[in-house]
């Protein structure tokens, strides 16, 4: 079947205006979302065969979200029934993630008392060619981690290619242990990695120039980008592709490109830059996805990295969290900010 089976925590993202008038209103909007669920719609979407597990409680509001999901056409028979409660998380309409007005509400979630012991791997993976995860997932706290490398070892022992994005959320790493404490454990099963350069300082120990920031100088960025993806892939030796996001906010616009790192190589996407945008949310999860996609259909490196930097640039003028974006559409979303 070849699926590819996406693992992270499913999540409702609520957006209360920063002005407060949801308070008078009675009303805010709601999306569905979290990271690994972002690159499963995306993919479904794109017709290529997706699967997503998380945990969910067996309630009226799990029951909706997998109907939401069925009707994506993303498999969802790899679900696990347990706990009490979906994951929240609170954000102003147009912010970032990694901005620091988010609010988390996710302890005690049904997916963060995921154990080890508990899931059967060879039952999950049934089918599955390709798994991917998120740094998030470690981050929830030590027991996921433990159910992550659990999963990783075994989608290696069954020769299933392993994604990781390095998506660093600071918030939610207070469980006494910094990410390169535990992410190279995790990133040593993976044959495709995806961040950004900073993210691979601070998860993986991959040192970048402290002026970097400094001289914001697009060449000093894309050989950061190489020798960040060369030192990756000499400390994870499966690793074989590494692809790197740079987006730079300009007041209400953003400036976008990335690369992909593979065969000795660097790859760089065509830059994208808009005044305006509808939302940040999930827009790196869609290059995730795009990654896949091209991977999947076997696309040549520039290709993948051209096409999956569409996508996420496309991705920034929806408001929900899922990619609504049609594979044909793309291109005429994107073509107008091609700088």
């Amino acid at each position: 079947m070849n699926k590819v089976l996406s693992f992270g925590e499913l999540l409702l993202r609520i957006c209360p205006d920063s002005a407060g008038s949801w308070l008078k209103e009675n009303s805010f909007p709601v999306y569905v979302g979290g990271a690994e669920a972002n690159v499963a719609a995306a993919l479904a979407l794109w017709k290529i065969p997706s699967a997503y597990m998380s945990a969910i409680p067996d309630n009226f509001i799990a029951r909706q979200l997998l109907g939401y999901l069925d009707e994506l056409n993303v498999d969802t028979s790899a679900m696990q029934y347990s706990g009490e409660r979906i994951g929240l998380y609170f954000l102003d309409k147009g912010k970032d993630l990694k901005n620091a007005g988010v609010i988390y509400d996710r302890k005690y979630s049904s997916f963060s008392e995921l154990e080890t012991g508990t899931i059967d791997w060879d039952k999950v993976f049934y089918g599955v060619t390709w798994f991917h995860f998120s740094a998030i997932c470690p981050a929830i706290n030590q027991s996921v981690a433990d159910v992550c490398e659990e999963a990783l070892k075994a989608a290696s022992e069954k020769g299933i290619t392993i994604s990781i994005d390095l998506n660093y959320r600071a918030k939610l790493w207070k469980y006494g242990k910094e990410p390169v404490e535990v992410l190279p454990a995790l990133v040593q099963y993976c044959d495709l990695v995806m961040g950004n350069v900073w993210a691979a300082e601070k998860m993986l120990g991959i040192p970048v120039s402290e002026t970097l920031v400094e001289e914001h100088d697009k060449s000093a960025y894309l050989q950061q980008s190489q020798i960040s993806s060369k030192a990756i892939m000499e400390a994870f030796p499966k690793c074989k592709n590494v692809a790197n996001t740079f987006r730079f906010d300009h007041g209400s616009g953003i400036q976008y490109y990335t690369t992909l790192y593979t065969q000795e190589e660097l790859y760089i996407s065509k830059e994208y830059m808009a005044d305006q945008i509808a939302g940040k949310v999930g827009s790196g999860d869609c290059f995730m996805a795009g990654l896949i996609y091209g991977f999947y259909k076997e696309h040549s490196p520039q290709e993948i990295v051209d096409f999956a930097t569409s996508a996420a640039f496309a991705k920034l003028f929806t408001e929900s969290d899922f990619n609504t974006t049609k594979l044909e559409d793309i291109k005429k979303v994107v073509q107008e900010y091609e700088n």
